[in-house]
């Protein structure tokens, strides 16, 4: 049995020898000239209508509004127009070739912007074997229009990099006309003239292309970051309610818990079944306090303490006006309907959408009188809280606040099922109108 041996495979040739940055440099280059103004020359991309929202078109009438969004349309036929004319007055009876020559790459920009720039290259130098040298060389007057008219709205419609290829080739050309077949008595190169004045007018493009992706990019940005914003204060406002729910779930769970422990020592010579009963209660009750613990916990910051004093309920109320009667707010409360005891996450939530909405009148329409009005109906609670518009608002400016206090009490109102409205009143002030549903324990049980 003979024992083979590999060679070992050697390394392509591009491998082993490493390519040195200018030659990577010559490479990107030639395969962005490819690729901007070789692949897809011709493909069809027509002009799009201008848009009509800026300072000034807006303010147009209707039908004429519509019109202006073809501006760019008629800007470029009218230079079209003025390309068709200087080859009428240049060339006499030429013109109705050359004339073409101009007027086509021009219009064609509309239509296929890269081809109609290889269209102008095209027929600078067949105008150039109908035109007279005395005229311009390589560049007839037209021609010189033409041309530079497809740089400018190509340049427009594409990206920098493209006009920087079109400029390149066109200098390109420029030279190869001159020094190789550039007649020798001629002496009104106008070479130099295209040049200049086109890589001034591609300058300006650029500089405009960088202003407006720069724009772009910093409405893009703030739309993500009010967002993000948006989201975060509603994960905030969540995390806050998910808090007050846990201590007023836990206490109630501790209340029941240890009441359970407690029952079978208020009854003499209780039956095994009651103590067994009691006892089943008790750890079901301290399992659901754990769970509760561990799930609702995890929202808690590090540096979060519970607090001692229980949670504000609607009897607290009327501490809550006086405080802000003594920030300087003119408030009245009113109150209709049967007072009573409601569900405690209820009542959580009825104050802290009261003291929102109080809290918001004291930012934006400072000296504002508010109206407080509690409705305790069949079938649960309904809240208005109303102000009116500021004394002088021209004297007077609101504070600045994060304005995000209604999507709280929208959570709030979510997770009751319970519905809201806001807005703007007649007179220039702001409604909050909440409703609360409270299912009554015959209801519960059914």
């Amino acid at each position: 049995m003979t024992e083979t041996t590999q060679m070992p495979t050697p390394p392509p040739p591009d491998a082993a020898k490493p390519r040195s940055p200018e030659f990577r440099l010559a490479a990107d280059a030639l395969r962005g000239l490819r690729q901007d103004l070789f692949h897809d020359a011709f493909a069809y991309r027509p002009l799009p209508r201008m848009s009509v929202d800026g300072p000034v078109t807006r303010r147009l009438p209707g039908r004429l509004r519509e019109y202006a969004a073809w501006t760019p349309h008629v800007m470029i036929a009218a230079v079209a127009l003025i390309a068709l004319l200087m080859a009428s007055v240049d060339y006499d009876g030429t013109a109705v070739l050359i004339g073409p020559l101009a007027v086509l790459p021009i219009l064609l920009t509309m239509l296929r912007p890269v081809g109609a720039f290889w269209l102008s290259m095209a027929a600078t130098p067949v105008s150039q074997v109908f035109g007279s040298f005395s005229d311009g060389y390589p560049w007839q007057p037209a021609s010189f229009v033409c041309h530079l008219t497809v740089l400018t709205v190509v340049a427009i419609r594409t990206r920098p990099r493209t006009a920087g290829y079109m400029w390149a080739v066109t200098a390109a050309y420029g030279f190869v006309a001159d020094v190789i077949f550039g007649p020798s008595f001629y002496y009104g190169d106008d070479t130099a003239p295209m040049l200049v004045f086109s890589a001034l007018i591609l300058l300006v493009v650029a500089v405009w292309h960088t202003r407006k992706e720069a724009r772009q990019e910093v409405t893009a940005q703030q739309t993500v970051t009010a967002q993000e914003r948006s989201k975060r204060t509603l994960l905030e406002e969540r995390t806050t309610i998910a808090r007050e729910l846990h201590d007023v779930v836990a206490h109630h769970m501790s209340v029941v818990a240890i009441q359970a422990e407690a029952a079978p020592y208020r009854v003499e010579n209780p039956p095994p079944e009651l103590e067994r009963a009691f006892a089943t209660i008790r750890e079901n009750a301290v399992a659901a306090l754990t769970e509760l613990r561990r799930v609702l916990g995890v929202v808690r910051a590090e540096d979060y303490e519970a607090p001692d004093a229980p949670q504000p309920t609607l009897a607290d109320l009327d501490a809550l006006l006086d405080n802000v009667r003594d920030a300087g707010l003119t408030v009245d409360k009113a109150v209709t309907g049967a007072v009573r005891e409601l569900p405690q996450g209820v009542e959580l939530s009825a104050y802290r959408i009261v003291q929102e909405a109080l809290s918001n009148t004291l930012r934006h329409a400072p000296g504002a009188d508010a109206r407080v009005e509690i409705g305790y109906v069949l079938g649960g609670l309904g809240l208005r809280i109303v102000n009116g518009p500021p004394p002088a608002p021209d004297l007077v400016k609101p504070s600045p606040g994060a304005g995000h206090g209604i999507t709280g009490m929208r959570e709030r109102v979510s997770m009751l099922n319970g519905e809201m409205t806001a807005g703007r009143t007649d007179d220039g002030g702001y409604e909050v109108a909440v409703f609360l549903p409270v299912t009554s324990p015959g209801e519960g049980d059914a």
